[in-house]
């Protein structure tokens, strides 16, 4: 057999630390983005709030540097790194323009006066309570960082969806700090066993596992429910239950017991807290749009986007150490250092002016598209639109997109809404016209609303009283949507 060489090329998007780190700002919350500036503040000296009250302008910055701070090792690339140090943007004479100050203000934002007072009670902080019940365990300083990393990558519904290997590679980029899979593993199992019951899980199976071996009182129907989860989970979200009752050799009566033990559990617990009583937390929103006689108005919250600014006197202790000995092995050391911070300092507030563009763009391009709904609040006014038809309007990845959609809110006179409430497929009726699917969820919940529940409706009747209305629907559709709505098939909706 004769071996063959060939040349093959790939095209690999590889995203920088930067970029990686701009997504992760995107998709914080207004209601999150104040605690992470706070961090970064703490991070990084050369980055300053402009209104901040600071104990010593000089910040002894001299002082910073006159021990031995720096290993006695050269920088890579070697001595002639220091000589290609660019630093004129950051030492400007004092009479030019301050924009090395990078200040942070946007005509979009609203001022503390403006700002709608009223914040609509939606559902308290899942990760304020999460870090609440972490003070309980006994944590040494890099599992408590660990730790709180790992409850930060938990979604909105109390999932942890992330990679344990990109926790790993967070912990090392952002804080320096070096895991293992082993150790994140250890740490989630401990993560588990926090209210409610079932977050930290990474997917349903998981979850339902998590609460049910959390019941205090483990009857044969809690046992039999374990069992089925751990060995037919596939079989009982399909619905297979003849296999299960084979494989398990129980009733059809035992089999309804279980049932009814599974469906009373909670699919997503990071939304449970919203009814628990758990404080008195709000939601704040991210965006405000106000009807002015007619025309809608879109600002951003601005109350949680400090203004920022490069440290002056870090700019000064640059141009200093610029204007002294250049083959001082720790001035160079020095300089590298300042650099850095200052590269750092510009390239975060650089991300937050870019965060706050790309909310705005987004969501401008959502009320338009959605304009008549922020008109009247009908939900029946709400036009079928998935991310793709918003990132055609804006020119952005629907990634983006989708980052921007799944972690804010909007408030309007009618209400307060998070943004991928406002998403929805389509279809079309028999007349040919497009509606949204909340539409036909909106009345398929009606439906079984008013149904008699000692007959309730099989899908296949469902299926043909919405055909009757126009819908043209497939039954494994309705199906679909009856799930989505958390509506339990017909002879668990049965009442005896």
């Amino acid at each position: 057999m004769a071996l063959q060489q060939g040349l093959q090329q790939k095209l690999l998007q590889k995203l920088s630390p930067q970029q990686i780190q701009l997504m992760k700002l995107l998709q914080i919350p207004t209601a999150q983005l104040e605690e992470r500036i706070k961090e970064e503040l703490e991070e990084n000296p050369a980055l300053e709030l402009t209104d901040e009250d600071k104990v010593d302008d000089e910040f002894d910055l001299k002082d910073e540097f006159a021990d031995n701070d720096f290993e006695e090792t050269e920088p890579d690339g070697s001595e002639d790194e220091y000589d290609n140090i660019d630093i004129s943007e950051y030492v400007k004479d004092s009479d030019d323009d301050d924009v090395a100050d990078y200040k942070l203000r946007d005509d979009n934002y609203q001022t503390d006066d403006d700002q709608i007072s009223s914040p609509h009670k939606v559902e308290a902080s899942f990760n304020e309570l999460m870090i609440q019940q972490l003070g309980l365990l006994n944590l040494d300083e890099i599992e408590q960082k660990i730790a709180e990393q790992i409850i930060g990558s938990l979604d909105d519904d109390g999932y942890l969806r992330r990679e344990i290997t990109s926790i790993i590679d967070d912990l090392a980029f952002r804080q320096n700090i070096e895991t293992n899979e082993k150790q994140i593993k250890k740490l989630l199992i401990q993560i588990q066993q926090f209210d409610p019951a079932g977050v930290g899980a990474r997917d349903l199976q998981e979850c339902l596992l998590l609460q049910l071996k959390r019941k205090e009182k483990k009857d044969a129907d809690v046992l039999l429910a374990i069992k089925i989860m751990e060995k037919y989970f596939d079989e009982f979200t399909k619905k297979h239950y003849e296999k299960i009752q084979n494989g398990l050799n129980i009733s059809e009566t035992q089999l309804k017991a279980v049932i009814q033990q599974i469906i009373k559990l909670n699919p997503r617990p990071g939304i449970l807290i919203s009814g628990s009583g758990l404080g008195e937390n709000y939601i704040i929103p991210d965006f405000f749009i106000v009807n002015n006689a007619g025309k809608l108005e879109l600002t951003l919250n601005g109350k949680n986007a400090p203004e920022l600014h490069i440290s002056e006197g870090y700019k000064d202790m640059l141009n200093q150490y610029d204007k002294g000995k250049k083959n001082d092995k720790r001035q160079k050391d020095a300089v590298i250092f300042i650099k850095q911070k200052l590269d750092s300092a510009k390239w975060f507030i650089d991300a937050i002016k870019q965060r706050q563009e790309t909310l705005i763009n987004t969501m401008s391009a959502i009320m338009r598209y959605q304009y008549n709904f922020f008109l009247s609040g009908d939900e029946t006014e709400l036009k079928p639109m998935i991310l793709k038809d918003i990132a055609e309007k804006t020119n952005l990845d629907i990634s983006t997109i989708s980052r921007v959609a799944n972690s804010k809110f909007v408030q309007t006179e009618f209400g307060t809404y998070r943004l991928k409430f406002l998403f929805s497929e389509s279809m079309q009726t028999d007349a040919g016209e497009e509606v949204s699917t909340r539409e036909v969820k909106r009345i398929l919940s009606d439906i079984i609303e008013a149904e008699n529940k000692k007959n309730p409706f099989s899908d296949e009747i469902l299926t043909d009283m919405l055909q009757e209305k126009g819908y043209n629907i497939a039954r494994r559709t309705v199906a679909k949507y009856r799930e989505q709505l958390n509506i339990p098939v017909a002879r668990l909706r049965k009442e005896i």
